[in-house]
């Protein structure tokens, strides 16, 4: 009979050895691999500078002033305001549909001027700033479904700068003070 020593059994450890060099590899493609989303902020198309233009002077009839002070509490011409209100006001400012006198006469003479403080904090300028786009954005699709009987989204290129022409996106924006 013989006898099974205990050196004789398998050895059920693991070796370890090229573990570190596998994590490292790993480490390594994973970092490779990777994308990092990077923040965009607001993209706004700026027209082209020209140092020759001339500055025209603006009607203060024909802004809108909107203001968000370091407590991020909105206002509109001066009038303590809410965001969700803030789109009526806008449309409302800027079709005139009552032809007031303080009001622009015209669409295209209708300018949304945004002016915030120092403290503001970025997610209530944001949200007033979508508010405003939010307003034209509804302007031209009511404007789209009266001319082209469809939404603004279903227009072609050549209908949206009509509408555009008749209607256009002009948000003047003041460099931060302290309000």
């Amino acid at each position: 009979m013989t006898r099974i020593r205990f050196k004789d059994r398998l050895d059920n450890s693991v070796n370890a050895g090229s573990m570190a060099d596998i994590a490292f590899l790993l480490l390594i493609f994973f970092l490779v691999t990777t994308t990092i989303v990077e923040d965009k902020g607001i993209l706004v198309k700026l027209p082209p500078w020209d140092p020759n233009e001339i500055v025209l002077d603006v009607n203060q009839d024909n802004v809108l002033t909107i203001l968000i002070n370091k407590d991020d509490a909105v206002f509109a011409e001066n009038n303590p305001t809410t965001v969700s209100k803030l789109r009526s006001i806008i449309k409302t400012f800027i079709i005139n549909p009552y032809k007031e006198k303080n009001k622009p006469s015209h669409p295209k003479k209708a300018v949304v001027s945004i002016t915030n403080d120092v403290n503001t904090t970025y997610s209530k300028y944001i949200e007033v700033y979508n508010e405003i786009k939010a307003s034209y954005n509804e302007l031209w699709d009511e404007l789209s479904r009266q001319e082209f009987d469809k939404p603004y989204a279903h227009c072609t290129k050549f209908e949206r700068r009509e509408i555009k022409s008749k209607i256009p996106l002009v948000i003047s924006e003041a460099e931060p003070s302290a309000l």
